[in-house]
């Protein structure tokens, strides 16, 4: 056995022993070390980087380092094995999508503007604002040796006399609160309730009769790449916290796929639940709580929105037969969860709303998003756009609904970018490339002042439409100019730079390469060929798309002109074209809050036909088609032109 030492930027160091040539990305997982691997161990990524500060890893060179890099310690997990004592260093980068969890500051209205446009939305279509939970005060006769009625039995009495029902449940929780709450309170009492359909009461919560009881809910959108959360006021939809991080589930790979086969390995459901919950899930609650002093027991209710395999994996449940002919989930609905089953560290009887899945490979995170965009209430002709490591699309009207998926990878958040990060501090967001000098201007988010860490999906598409509109790439991503941030490998692959390693908070220079840019070109080529594939079946073309609404974390907003520049968007007028930011979280939003959003999403589900893309003879030659820019038929873009 030799010992292996994981250490930290911040000092922190986790030691741990392994036999003779374990593989260290492995051994890492299982220490819960996080390692971003989005590519799940094949060494095609190059985002597994750790530095080796002593001992002894026999790792192979691959083209993600170089020799100088190689000389100076810099090693992939991947594709090294322990045969001694080691010590690795594990950059920040590396583990940022774990580390850097951030909490929203929810004095900018900007932060809840989207959540109450989203609340004006379903009321102007009519939806009431109203759910199942509230308080509901009751007062009850002193015990004496002449009334010797039980706790529960004294308090279901007084809520069936007040309610007018004749079932009252008392959990647990609420059992064991009871003796010393009625008694502080002189058996007075608040309590927080849900009325069923069929009239029966279940008690949450007691509180004494003078306490400041606000009913909490928790919707969480859980995407592949980032997991997004807000705490809110059942009662107002007052947003009380909210807060996002990446999915700890990463370091098992950045597509479905892979983390779907990791689960299938012996204790692999556990490993990758616990990577979503214990990991993700809670510690954001414990965040959003903290920062708002808001007591995490007082969360009575819970919404989820995630893709299908997302779904399967939050709950546990074997997702093997997602990827597999006929491709058939354990379920598309369920409302059988609750906190205490998964241990979410909220009120242990919370309810678990889980947003409906409508296929295999478009989920409740879609079905959310369409709630959410209202191209169900609209008459004219919509598309719906979900950006992220699947890319998602729903197209229709008041009518009809038609949605698909396609495997756009996890570009548009950073993954299979060299240089590429979710939408965090330090990311740049946006960026403009002067056509004479080649010198980048871009925008950061975060503090003023802080240092470029790497690209987020906005600027990624912002650096690409620029290098094309300045001529330093061709339509297929190669480098056709030369200058000071644009070199060559000993390969010949151009890159360019945009941050020297000197002026960016990071071990090494920020270039985008071509290989990164290829990448790009084939996740928006994935879905610019999915939406002429679905339009196709429905013989419709892309000059009768009369709206296009983009969703996605990918950053504070997408530049839409550079999105048709590259052929990602459909070449319209601008003004059709919305960011509506994470709609899934905002649809999450609305089923947490409202009863009727609720019950109007599994009506949207339902009402929504699947198109499986595969199927389709054509969508392949439409793809390969897609992947130049902004594609090799040029008609389709009559608007793009160079600088």
């Amino acid at each position: 056995m030799f010992k292996v030492t994981f250490r930290f930027e911040s000092g922190e160091a986790v030691e741990t022993f392994a036999t003779s040539g374990e593989n260290l990305l492995e051994v890492a997982r299982k220490t819960n070390v996080a390692i971003d691997a989005p590519c799940s161990g094949n060494a095609s990524c190059g985002k597994c980087r750790v530095k080796l500060v002593g001992g002894e890893l026999e790792s192979k060179k691959t083209r993600h380092i170089t020799d100088e890099e190689y000389e100076q310690g810099w090693r992939l997990a991947c594709v090294s094995t322990i045969e001694a004592d080691v010590e690795v260093m594990v950059p920040d980068i590396a583990s940022a999508y774990r580390s850097r969890m951030k909490v929203a500051d929810l004095s900018s209205p900007d932060e809840v503007a989207i959540f109450e446009k989203t609340k004006q939305g379903l009321e102007d279509a009519g939806i009431s604002l109203h759910n199942s939970l509230r308080t509901v005060r009751v007062s009850m006769a002193v015990p004496t040796l002449d009334d010797t009625m039980p706790d529960n039995e004294r308090l279901t009495r007084a809520l069936k006399k007040e309610l007018n029902t004749e079932v009252v449940s008392l959990p647990y929780y609420v059992m064991r609160r009871l003796p010393d709450v009625l008694r502080a309170s002189n058996f007075e009492v608040q309590c927080v309730i849900r009325t069923a359909a069929n009239g029966h009461v279940f008690v949450y919560d007691v509180y004494e009769k003078d306490a400041d009881v606000v009913i909490g809910g928790l919707a969480v959108d859980i995407g592949t790449t980032t997991v997004s959360g807000l705490i809110i006021n059942m009662e107002t939809g007052e947003i009380i916290g909210k807060a996002s991080s990446g999915n700890g589930q990463i370091r098992y790979g950045a597509d479905v796929i892979n983390r779907i086969i990791e689960s299938t390995k012996p204790g692999g459901q556990e490993r990758l639940q616990d990577a979503v919950i214990q990991e993700t899930i809670n510690p954001m609650i414990e965040h959003m709580c903290r920062a708002s002093g808001f007591d995490p027991k007082h969360i009575y209710r819970m919404c989820v929105a995630g893709n299908t395999t997302m779904n399967h994996l939050f709950s546990g449940i074997n997702a093997d037969h997602l990827r597999m002919e006929p491709y058939i989930p354990a379920f598309f609905k369920t409302n059988s969860f609750f906190a205490s089953d998964l241990d979410i560290h909220i009120n242990p009887d919370a309810h678990i709303i889980v947003a409906p899945n409508i296929g295999s490979y478009v989920g409740g995170d879609i079905t959310a998003g369409t709630l959410v965009s209202m191209v169900w209430n609209r008459p004219e002709f919509s598309l719906f756009i979900d950006l992220g490591t699947n890319g998602e699309l729903v197209f229709g009207n008041s009518d009809f609904m038609m949605s698909c998926a396609c495997s756009a990878g996890p570009a548009f958040e950073g993954g299979d970018i060299s240089c590429g990060m979710r939408a965090t501090d330090g990311a740049i967001e946006a960026c403009v490339i002067d056509k004479d000098t080649m010198e980048p201007t871009f925008e950061i988010i975060g503090e003023a002042g802080v240092k470029p860490v790497g690209l987020c999906g906005s600027g990624i598409i912002d650096v690409i439409s620029e290098l094309y509109q300045c001529g330093i790439i061709n339509p297929k991503g190669k480098f056709i100019r030369e200058g000071k941030r644009v070199r060559h490998d000993k390969y010949g692959m151009g890159s360019y730079v945009l941050v020297f390693q000197e002026d960016a908070d990071s071990v090494k220079d920020i270039e985008i390469t071509e290989v990164d840019i290829d990448n790009f070109i084939r996740a928006k080529g994935a879905i610019f060929s999915a939406i002429r594939t679905m339009l196709a079946s429905l013989d419709f073309d892309i000059t009768m798309v009369e709206d296009i609404y983009v969703a996605g974390g990918i950053g504070s907003g997408i530049n839409m002109r550079n999105a048709i520049n590259i052929g990602m968007l459909p070449d319209i007028p601008l003004e059709k074209i919305h960011y509506i930011g994470n709609s899934s979280l905002s649809g999450a939003y609305a089923m947490l809050l409202s009863t009727e959003a609720e019950k109007k999403t599994y009506e949207v589900a339902s009402n929504m036909t699947y198109m499986e893309l595969s199927a389709v003879p054509t969508y392949m030659d439409e793809f390969v088609a897609s992947c130049f820019i902004p594609h090799t038929d040029n008609t389709l873009f009559p608007s793009v032109t160079l600088k």
